[in-house]
């Protein structure tokens, strides 16, 4: 039987974001992905849904398998006749015992590739505000192991040539030797007065950096309590982080927060929050399925000739709407005649990707606002299509018949309560893990709560912001048992961002979104 094929794939230092391309590619294709502590979570989303996922540790003094038991399980995934990405945190041949795992499939003969990837050693320095070469400091750099092999007789570290040689070293996993490293790098040479940082967490929300010489780092870290894994890094060098220093400085380091939005569309809140410095946890409690039957909305698309006015509330409506329509073997062609309104910019935008500009785009994204901006037209006896949510607001079609207007109602997607993961919602908030809690829809308040044990929201929701994306998805939280402490004043994700920002005493603009129909 013809084998399977490895690829030891570098995940990067933390930041989710640092995957090569190349490395984000052989993730979504494995039929196994067999990853480490370090691996950060959110690039297991990219996985195929078939895909098996084996977690193997490699956690600093607690494996959950040894290494020999990881080469068995590659090289057995392998000869399954699987693709098998083998995700290691940093890059796999810089003290990732990549190199072994390497030597074991060509023993086994089994074809294999090495995907590069970000080292910690390089990358939590540069978000630190930290570089390891500079031409007014030192033009080199070396990478050592803080944590030898200990079943080695004899240290393979030249301290001397590190202490005299070279301008900066980075120490991986040498916070349980600290102590032995200052003093190695001190009775060596090094003077006592030279610059240390220890970077913990590095390139993620929970970065950590403690600074000193190498004379007060070991009383700094006792002080502070800082723990693995952290990288150490010794030199002139580290005297440019108070000037350089930029991840964090951003207004949102250290909050985590909980984004209950649907996971396809969970990305541009995730991404806004993130860039801001939050932890983002992302708990969808929607997800958006297909109506019960379609029948309905192909009837109306067959007759799609008949109608004058077509109105979008979400851009899940656009979706479904012209996947249906491009079922049919039909195109925007169809539509040259109809007039088009939009509940908010990125609907209309949604709409424009389709090549369709809105004629009708109110000030407030809400319905209420659509309908105000109808009584500036003559809808009276018009036909209206309104392709939309399942058990959605009734407000624009009640009061658009009452303008004349004849309005079918069409279910073109349905919210559906998701809680897969109910268990570790509940734990981060029994925890108080979460500092706030975000709302975009009236259903992601409705979904939350079910989630909940009965009785248990005061609780468990003690200490933790309420932010809405809206007054309607405001007045159901509130409806629900929430304290609301945060309501958007402009009805979209930026606006949705811009209200947690100025809680703080910040203010951000950036592209809109919206989701408050």
């Amino acid at each position: 039987m013809k084998h399977g094929k490895v690829y030891l794939v570098g995940a990067g230092p933390g930041d989710p974001g640092l995957i090569t391309v190349k490395g984000l590619s052989c993730i979504r294709e494995a039929d196994v992905v067999i990853y480490d502590y370090l691996a950060s979570p959110a690039l297991l989303h990219h996985a195929g849904p078939d895909s098996e996922m084996i977690y193997v540790g490699k956690k600093g003094g607690d494996h959950t398998l040894a290494q020999d038991k990881i080469n068995d399980l590659i090289i057995e995934k392998a000869r399954q006749g699987l693709s098998v990405t083998r995700l290691k945190g940093g890059d796999p041949f810089i003290f990732g015992r990549g190199g072994e795992e390497a030597e074991e499939l060509v023993d086994a003969g089994i074809e294999f590739e090495i995907v590069p990837g970000v080292t910690s050693a390089i990358a939590a320095p540069a978000y630190a505000g930290i570089p390891l070469t500079h031409r007014s400091f030192t033009p080199t750099v070396a990478f050592v192991t803080g944590h030898e092999d200990p079943t080695k007789t004899e240290s393979g570290i030249d301290w001397k040539s590190l202490a005299k040689g070279i301008g900066t070293v980075v120490f991986l996993m040498g916070v349980k030797n600290l102590p032995l490293i200052t003093r190695k790098l001190i009775e060596n040479g090094r003077p006592e007065n030279t610059p240390v940082a220890l970077i913990r967490w590095g390139t993620t929300t929970d970065q950590q950096v403690v600074s000193g010489t190498l004379l007060t780092i070991v009383d700094e870290v006792n002080r502070v309590g800082l723990k693995p894994p952290s990288i150490i890094v010794v030199g002139e060098v580290v005297k440019l982080r108070d000037r350089l220093k930029w991840f964090e400085n951003r207004p949102l380091l250290g909050k985590c927060i909980i984004v209950t939005r649907a996971r396809e569309q969970a990305s541009d809140l995730v991404k806004k929050l993130s860039d801001l410095g939050a932890r983002c946890i992302e708990f969808p409690t929607i997800a958006v399925a297909p109506p019960d039957d379609f029948k309905p909305l192909d009837r109306a698309i067959e007759r799609i000739s008949s109608y004058d006015w077509l109105i979008f509330t979400s851009v899940n409506g656009v979706r479904f709407f012209f996947d249906r329509l491009l079922a049919q073997n039909k195109d925007v062609r169809c539509l040259g005649h109809i007039k088009t309104a939009c509940i908010g910019p990125a609907t209309a935008g949604r709409l424009m990707d389709y090549g369709l500009r809105s004629d009708i785009v109110p000030e407030s994204y809400v319905a209420e606002a659509v309908v105000a901006a109808f009584e500036k037209k003559n809808v009276s006896g018009k036909k209206v299509l309104l392709p939309r949510a399942e058990l959605a607001r009734p407000v624009l079609p009640v009061q658009l018949r009452k303008m004349g207007a004849e309005v079918d109602e069409i279910t073109a997607y349905r919210t559906v309560l998701e809680g897969h993961n109910a268990g570790a919602l509940k734990q981060y908030l029994k925890e108080k893990t979460a500092d706030m809690v975000t709302f975009t829809s009236s259903s992601t308040v409705n979904n939350f709560k079910a989630l909940l044990p009965e009785g248990s929201l005061k609780e468990l929701m003690e200490g933790v912001t309420v932010a809405c994306i809206g007054p309607i998805t405001a007045q159901t939280a509130e409806k629900m048992g929430f304290t609301v402490d945060i309501v958007a004043n402009e009805y979209t994700i930026d606006g949705l961002c811009d209200a947690i920002l100025n809680r703080l005493g910040t203010n951000r603009k950036d592209l809109p979104s919206d989701e408050n129909a």
